[in-house]
């Protein structure tokens, strides 16, 4: 589960987590628009110094632009799976994040779930972040990793 498209990094540490041993990646991304609060994301923002990041989250594309932007990070996305040898596909997901991620580990009969993002401190805090709710979810591990890069 994906918030952004994977930077090269991204896809090197994903793609070397189990050595030589062949994985088949599922990704469902969600894009930023209005699943997090801008507050949130702000504080975030500031926790890290970040301030002119914080003052930007009010230009954080939402609806047709967003669904369009994550349309083209999934791209993005699937297509550096690919090219690092990896099988993958995957589908944006508008609604309830982690009722899709539970149906798709069913469907395919997952062995872990990995939830790459952006840190989100408050969010993790309060244990409300996507892979602490997961965890509690999806019925396999769930790894949760920090993103190369800021989006």
């Amino acid at each position: 589960m994906i918030e952004k498209a994977l930077t090269s990094a991204d896809v090197e540490f994903v793609t070397t987590l189990h050595g030589d041993e062949p994985v088949r990646f599922h990704v469902l991304l969600q894009p930023r628009g209005e699943q997090a609060d801008r507050l949130l994301r702000a504080i975030d923002d500031l926790a890290i110094g970040a301030v002119e990041e914080a003052v930007r989250e009010g230009e954080t594309p939402e609806g047709e632009e967003a669904r369009s932007e994550g349309e083209r990070a999934l791209e993005v996305s699937l297509a550096a799976l690919r090219a690092a040898g990896s099988t993958a596909d995957g589908r944006l997901i508008e609604d309830h994040p982690l009722d899709a991620l539970k149906s798709l580990v069913a469907e395919v009969g997952a062995d872990e779930v990995i939830v790459l993002t952006d840190p989100h401190y408050v969010e993790e805090f309060f244990h409300r972040d996507w892979a602490s709710r997961a965890r509690h979810k999806v019925g396999v591990p769930v790894l949760k990793l920090f993103s190369h890069s800021k989006a």
